[in-house]
């Protein structure tokens, strides 16, 4: 899980939920938010359980991969302020787009 590659996964589900039975609807999504907000925070915090994640991604470590995903250059080993709440505010927008994949797919 990365910044780069949650949004459009979050949103892909948020329609995939749409379309299952309105009973199943609620724990799918709040599943989903609830496991990609737990990796991905423990990504950014260097949790030891996820070395097998960003071991696999081919990244230095857990932050490397959420904020530069193989792409970027962003200085993950002594991030600033700034990051840290663009950061946050990212973890904070992860519902907005599962619910906006489901809006669209109950369309």
């Amino acid at each position: 899980m990365s910044f780069l590659i949650d949004p459009p996964w979050l949103y892909a589900n948020g329609r995939i939920a749409a379309a299952l039975p309105e009973e199943a609807q609620k724990p799918l999504t709040v599943g989903t938010v609830a496991v990609f907000l737990v990796t991905s925070i423990s990504l950014y915090l260097n949790l030891g359980w996820t070395r097998w994640i960003w071991r696999l991604c081919r990244a230095e470590d857990g932050r490397d991969w959420m904020l530069n995903s193989g792409v970027f250059r962003f200085d993950h080993r002594r991030p600033g302020r700034a990051t840290h709440v663009v950061s946050a505010a990212l973890f904070a927008s992860y519902p907005l787009w599962l619910w906006l994949g489901w809006r669209d797919g109950r369309r």
